[in-house]
């Protein structure tokens, strides 16, 4: 009797273990291996612009992957003054002007790792533009023209806009002169001068300076005629 009970005791549980195991072998086929989401680089490709001198900080941002992330420069120059950190922070202060194009890359912790790049465009304004509106020519016995000055950073500037006719023996005399408060984001201010001179050719210089006290900084800004000006009426 004995015997028969562990027999059939011994047969139930190999009946259990058979009925359980096509369960347990269903079950990991219904719960394959999840895969790591695809990376996307979220960023416009303009970036925001700024100016040189300016403070300048942007965080880039990936989608998917596996922390942690880390960023690199691929191809390309970012604008002298800024710095790429490996955690996606774009920092630093613009040394010049332009319009720089550069591909950054971006890799997950993933094994091996995901890797995906994007192109990239930064643009560094002027802050402090001068150009000619009327270029200096010779009326009579006068010369005269005007320019127009621009300012696209977010502080007032005070602006300091000297003329000045450089005779061919040396000699300076001014023919325009303004100091006044040039408020931010203005464009294309015109700025006239003129003057009667002698008889004689003249190299007009025009120099613009703008100072934000505030930033300690000083922006400066020259346009001069590519010859002289001959003045022929008068003595």
């Amino acid at each position: 009797m004995i015997v028969l009970a562990c027999a059939f005791v011994l047969g139930g549980l190999v009946s259990a273990w058979a009925q359980a195991a096509p369960g347990q072998s269903q079950d990991q086929s219904a719960n394959p291996p999840q895969q790591t989401p695809t990376m996307v680089i979220m960023n416009d490709s303009d970036l925001p612009e700024t100016y040189p001198r300016a403070e300048y900080e942007h965080l880039f941002h990936v989608r998917g992957g596996v922390p942690p992330h880390h960023w690199k420069l691929e191809k390309g120059a970012l604008p002298p003054g800024l710095k790429l950190e490996d955690s996606g922070i774009l920092h630093g202060r613009p040394e010049r002007s332009g319009e720089f194009q550069f591909t950054l890359s971006v890799t997950d912790g993933s094994a091996p790792p995901q890797a995906v790049q994007k192109e990239f465009v930064l643009r560094v304004r002027s802050a402090l533009t001068v150009n000619w509106k009327t270029p200096a020519h010779v009326s009579s016995n006068r010369i005269e023209g005007s320019v127009v000055v621009s300012n696209t950073t977010p502080d007032d500037m005070d602006l300091t806009y000297v003329v000045m006719a450089v005779a061919e023996n040396g000699r300076a005399t001014a023919i325009g002169y303004q100091r006044f408060t040039l408020t931010k984001t203005t464009v294309d201010m015109e700025l006239p001068f003129g003057e009667t001179l002698p008889h004689g050719g003249y190299v007009v210089h025009v120099d613009v300076v703008g100072e934000v006290a505030q930033r300690n900084l000083i922006y400066r800004q020259r346009l001069q005629t590519p010859g002289p000006l001959q003045v022929t009426v008068g003595p």
